[in-house]
């Protein structure tokens, strides 16, 4: 660990930390609530009969929505649990996410959900020595097509 480093070992260890398989179901009902909970009025969200009539054949998801994990929790819930482990003195905070949309994701899918830590990177910001963590989680559907890619970054304070 460089001198005043907030990187140290047992976090650098943790670079690669995989989680998962986490299952996802994905329900009609859990579309359109997450659709209204937004406000987003797209009839593909919140119509089953219009969704059912339209090129998607079923609701589909809004961007960003994967369902309920069936059993447990999110991938990422435990990967930041390790973080935290790691480092407790650590404060995380959203640093925001990044989508990758490969394929509609829609009523009746069973998704498959693995998190990895990508990295994690210090730099120097108003607050002081931040760390930036990475975790990449890919979900493929039940035809094993990976269908969303996310990378979340977590900023250490």
């Amino acid at each position: 660990m460089v001198e005043g480093s907030r990187l140290t070992h047992g976090l650098r260890k943790i670079i690669g930390t995989i989680s998962g398989p986490a299952i996802f179901k994905v329900e009609e009902g859990a579309i359109q609530r997450y659709a209204q909970a937004i406000d987003d009025p797209n009839p593909v969200f919140n119509d089953i009969e219009y969704a059912q009539n339209s090129q998607h054949g079923r609701l589909i998801c809004p961007p960003g929505f994967t369902g309920w994990p069936v059993k447990g929790e999110h991938p990422v819930i435990n990967i930041i649990s390790a973080i935290t482990r790691a480092d407790a003195s650590l404060r995380l905070v959203d640093g925001g996410v990044e989508y990758e949309f490969l394929h509609h994701i829609g009523a009746g899918d069973i998704l498959i959900a693995i998190a990895k830590v990508i990295d994690i990177t210090e730099r120097e910001t108003k607050a002081g020595k931040s760390l930036f963590i990475n975790v990449g989680t890919t979900f493929t559907n039940q035809n094993s097509a990976v269908v969303l890619n996310v990378i979340s970054t977590f900023i250490g304070l």
